[in-house]
C-alpha cells in the first residue's frame, strides 16, 4: 500500500527483482485499474502472480473492518484470502473476488464515484436547511435522519459527527479536494458511454469548492475529515490548501 502512479510501479519493479516464482503481491493501493494490467505482466515474466486490491474504510477500518475488492486468477486469491478474511467486516459481507486483474481496483474506483455523489446530495441538503429561516435546528434533523429513514446511512452518522463538533461549520473551509479516483470513475464512463451525470456534477462541485468557499463543500470537506483523517483548512488559514491523504475518497 503506497501511493499511486511512479511510486507503486517502481517498488513493483523492485519486487520483481528479489521475489521468487510462485509469490504473490498484491497492490492494496488506489492504484488506477489501467495501470494493474502492465504490472501483472511486469511479474508474470518473473513467474510472480499479482492481485489488485482496493480498499475502503478510512481511518475507521481498524475498528469496523475494511472492505476488499481484489481483481486477479482465483489460485492467487485462494492463497492469500486468510489475510482478506482477518481485514474484513465480521460476517458475510465486506470481501468481493471482483474479477480478473484490475477488477478490484476499478470497482474501488467506481465505489468512491459513488461516494463522491452520495457526499453531495447530503451536503447540498445541509446548505439548503442552513440557509433557510423555518428551520431551526438543522443538527437535530439530522441526527433524526438515522434512524427509520430510507436514507439512513454510515456517511449521514459521520455528517452528525461532524455537526457535534461544529453545528455551523464555522472551523471548516468549504475546500474539498479531488483524490483522483472521482476523475478517473468519470474517464471510465466517458470511454464506455455510460452517462453518470451525478458522479460527474460531485466531481465537478469539488473542482468548484477550490475556488470559492460554500456551506455544501464545507459538509464535503467536514465528512472527508470523518472517515479518512483527510485534512482541512480553518475558516481564513492562508497558504496552498493541504493535499488530501492517499485516495480514501
Amino acid at each position: 500500500m503506497v501511493p499511486a502512479g511512479p511510486i507503486t510501479t517502481s517498488v513493483i519493479a523492485e519486487l520483481a527483482e528479489v521475489l521468487a516464482p510462485g509469490d504473490i503481491v498484491i497492490d492494496g493501493g488506489n492504484t488506477r485499474w489501467t495501470e494493474d494490467e502492465p504490472h501483472a505482466e511486469l511479474l508474470a515474466k518473473r513467474g510472480i502472480r499479482f492481485l489488485d486490491c482496493g480498499v475502503s474504510g478510512g481511518i475507521w477500518g481498524l475498528e469496523n473492518g475494511y472492505a476488499i475488492m481484489v481483481g486477479g486468477e482465483d489460485a492467487a486469491v485462494e492463497v492469500v484470502r486468510p489475510i482478506f478474511t482477518s481485514l474484513k467486516p465480521e460476517g458475510e459481507f465486506g470481501f468481493v473476488h471482483a474479477g480478473g486483474v484490475g477488477a478490484g481496483h476499478f470497482s474501488k474506483m467506481v465505489h468512491n464515484g459513488i461516494e463522491y455523489g452520495v457526499m453531495q446530495a447530503f451536503a447540498e441538503g445541509f446548505d439548503l436547511l442552513e440557509t433557510s429561516d423555518v428551520v431551526e435546528n438543522v443538527p437535530e434533523i439530522f441526527r433524526s435522519w438515522r434512524e427509520g429513514t430510507v436514507i439512513r446511512a454510515w456517511l449521514l452518522d459521520l455528517l452528525v459527527l461532524a455537526l457535534d463538533a461544529d453545528p455551523h461549520l464555522d472551523k471548516i473551509d468549504g475546500y474539498a479536494a479531488d483524490s483522483g479516483e472521482g476523475r478517473w470513475t468519470v474517464n471510465a464512463a466517458v470511454d464506455l458511454g455510460v452517462p453518470v451525470p451525478t458522479i460527474a456534477a460531485a466531481l465537478f462541485a469539488r473542482f468548484e469548492s477550490q475556488r470559492e468557499d460554500s456551506l455544501t463543500m464545507k459538509m464535503v470537506a467536514a465528512m472527508r475529515q470523518q472517515f479518512g483523517g483527510h485534512a482541512v483548512r480553518a475558516e481564513g488559514a492562508d497558504g496552498v490548501p493541504p493535499v488530501a491523504k492517499d485516495a480514501a475518497s
